[in-house]
């Protein structure tokens, strides 16, 4: 598992040696591995696919604690009613509603302002139903914030966590917008992501 035991300058960390060395044994247990690197900037948006089961909250989560980082995430705001609610906002989760996109994206676009440093992690399908489209949110969030998309991708057919090169997010127009969205779906998708659902 590379990069591990390997400190960021740049990165938001977090934990210690017991929660890195857990997250560790995780991933073995699930017997996956983790390839390559995020880039060492404070802010940028991690965009992860693709997304087809519950089990990729646990490896991502394991890959977290191993890494030793500290990861900002969405997700709908049914996952945070009681009795869990708590929980996940502590495990760095942020309760959107989905019916207010275009708000959405101005609110995070500030809280990377806010912040000195900023790992967002986003599931561009948000939801784990098969031929989901890639919504734009990511990709609008992360050129108004003016920081990097990292793309991660998910291979469950070979256990692997992988970290791609990171890719500027720069279209402005919505047809450019549409194909920098593709290009990074083929690009993680050359990377081992596309996998039959489950």
């Amino acid at each position: 598992m590379s990069g591990f035991g390997v400190r960021s300058e740049h990165l938001p960390q977090a934990g210690g040696p017991l929660s890195r060395s857990f997250g560790r044994a995780v991933l073995r247990l699930l017997r996956f591995r983790v390839e390559g690197a995020l880039p060492d900037v404070p802010k940028q948006v991690a965009v992860v696919a693709p997304h087809s089961s519950n089990w990729d909250f646990v490896v991502g989560y394991a890959a977290k604690l191993a890494l030793g980082l500290q990861i900002t995430w969405l997700g709908k705001s049914t996952l945070f009613r009681p009795p869990f609610g708590t929980l996940f906002r502590r495990m760095g989760g942020i309760p959107i509603d989905r019916t207010r996109a275009q708000r959405l994206v101005g609110t995070i676009a500030a809280e990377f302002d806010r912040r000195d440093r900023l790992l967002l992690a986003i599931t561009p399908e948000g939801t784990r139903k098969p031929g989901a489209r890639w919504h734009a949110g990511f990709y609008h969030i992360a050129r108004e914030a003016h920081v990097p998309v990292a793309p991660v991708t998910l291979d469950w057919a070979n256990r692997t966590l992988r970290f791609g090169p990171p890719q500027e997010a720069t279209a402005a127009e919505p047809r450019a917008v549409k194909a920098e969205i593709e290009r990074l779906r083929t690009l993680i998708e050359a990377s081992g992501g596309r996998r039959r659902r489950r």
